[in-house]
């Protein structure tokens, strides 16, 4: 049972309906964003182990220099993907202790947004690279087409959808 007390410290400011302290709306915030990167995470490991596959195939030498140059700006977002998922959890083990998790929190949130960023584009250009490379330069192009389109509707359309309901 909650004392008078310590309902007087709950953050009642939130309209989602809990009663929380701001520590403990951190603490959630921050499991929730940990289990995303989760997520986020192993995507990126099997694309990024697809892509540095890729170069140990005999067909590789024979891909064009626009594969080629495909090929290496993929590599990169995906170093890059790495590099933007563990970002939070060295901030976490840099702050731990500080009681700074509400900053943490925005702060990883922010990386997290632009982590799926970066994975949105590397799976767009995979999809491309695939298609290139197996059927054709214009089929490469229409399948980039394809998943910028899909990865518009779901930034963009989906949520707004969930958020009328």
């Amino acid at each position: 049972m909650t004392t008078d007390a310590g309902r007087a410290r709950r953050d009642t400011t939130t309209d989602d309906g809990r009663d929380e302290t701001p520590v403990e709306k951190a603490d959630r915030n921050w499991g929730e964003i940990l289990q995303e990167l989760r997520a986020v995470q192993t995507g990126t490991q099997i694309i990024t182990g697809f892509l540095l596959a890729v170069a140990f195939q005999p067909k590789f030498a024979d891909l064009e220099p626009y594969e080629v140059s495909l090929y290496l700006v993929l590599v990169v977002l995906a170093g890059f993907a790495t590099v933007l998922g563990l970002a939070p959890v060295i901030m976490h083990r840099q702050l731990f202790g500080l009681r700074r998790k509400p900053n943490l929190v925005v702060q990883a949130n922010r990386l997290l947004i632009a982590l799926l960023v970066v994975v949105s584009l590397l799976a767009a250009g995979v999809t491309s690279l695939i298609f290139d490379v197996t059927v054709s330069r214009t089929a490469g192009f229409i399948a980039l087409g394809v998943a910028l389109v899909v990865l518009l509707v779901f930034w963009t359309v989906v949520p707004r959808v969930g958020r009328r309901r």
